[in-house]
């Protein structure tokens, strides 16, 4: 399976925890958090379009100013979600700087801020450059399971976390994964070409047996054909899945609620931000332990497990982390 998504960890595995998430053909990304993000190209900031916060804590939300200066004067929706008083920490962050001259600006820039407040319920506040950032009134609306947004080829949702205070953890999952079978295509005699990138799209958004499929061959006539008669050229799978997890007590309540939403996670980006012999020290501040971190990666059963978010207080003592980690996950897998 050719992955869809292609993430990263911005700032390392000490830095200021951010995912950046590239999305194959096409021209957008994701973010998990906002630290500071001074490390990404202009380019890639500009493509981000969907920013999932995990909680407002410095480290985690500081990079959002360089995100701002970076998109004024664009053309641009991004969609923020975090948790409860999201919004208004959001509306603080705008509120800092004066816009009084941007009611003539050639290009919109929008805020669509939505906070998870229970597992069934979402808020929603908009705010708009030209309207000097004004909050606007929230939008109630229901969910269920944390779904945060549900797109054709994409699905987020998210899980409410203690660290005292409200923290979410995220996983992202393709729709569906299409394949096209290049041996049927040659025995029918058709071409590979952008029309194909149309006919998976339609296989993911559901579109009915009858929607038609433009097929554009050079060297005979364009023609249209049944989405029908082309499914036999595809096969379809269940699509990637990336999870992210920081900044959480190590309680019962979290384990249970991390492990139902990372569940055969392809990858899972968590945090182990203290070894094995700190645990008091983890308790103490509500963050995971390396052996934590990879008890929860097996008990999930994910496929991949990158920690990350480890205290500076470790810094040269990378590898003796990550063993750690390694070492309660390959523990119960091969147990």
């Amino acid at each position: 399976m050719r992955p869809i998504f292609h993430p990263s960890l911005v700032n390392g595995r000490y830095g200021d925890p951010t995912v950046y998430v590239e999305t194959l053909f096409e021209k957008r990304s994701v973010l998990f958090d906002i630290g500071e993000i001074a490390s990404l190209s202009a380019r890639k900031i500009r493509r981000v379009d969907q920013i999932f916060v995990s909680h407002t804590h410095i480290d985690h939300f500081v990079g959002f100013d360089h995100l701002l200066r970076l998109l004024v004067g664009h053309e641009q929706t991004v969609h923020l979600y975090g948790p409860v008083g999201f919004a208004e920490r959001v509306f603080h962050k705008l509120q800092a700087y004066r816009w009084n001259l941007v009611e003539n600006y050639p290009c919109e820039l929008v805020f669509v801020v939505s906070e998870l407040g229970t597992e069934h319920s979402i808020s929603t506040t908009w705010f708009r450059l030209r309207k000097a950032f004004a909050a606007e009134p929230a939008v109630s609306r229901e969910t269920s399971a944390g779904i945060l947004c549900d797109e054709p080829t994409h699905r987020v949702s998210a899980a409410i976390l203690e660290h005292g205070t409200p923290c979410l953890a995220f996983a992202l999952q393709e729709a569906a994964h299409v394949n096209v079978w290049r041996n049927r295509l040659l025995e029918r005699g058709l071409p590979i070409g952008p029309w194909l990138r149309s006919l998976k799209q339609a296989v993911v958004e559901r579109c009915a047996d009858d929607h038609l499929i433009h097929i554009d061959e050079a060297a005979t006539s364009d023609r249209l054909v049944p989405l029908a008669s082309l499914r036999d050229l595809l096969t379809v799978t269940t699509g990637q899945k990336i999870a992210y997890v920081t900044d959480a007590a190590d309680t019962p309540a979290n384990r249970t609620a991390i492990v139902a939403l990372i569940q055969n996670a392809d990858i899972l980006f968590i945090e182990a931000a203290f070894a094995h012999a700190d645990a008091a020290l983890a308790r103490e501040r509500a963050h995971l332990t390396t052996t934590a971190a990879g008890e929860i990666a097996r008990e999930a059963n994910v496929r991949r497990v990158e920690p990350f978010h480890f205290s500076p207080r470790y810094a040269g003592d990378e590898e003796r982390m990550l063993a750690e980690v390694m070492a309660a996950f390959r523990k119960s897998h091969d147990g």
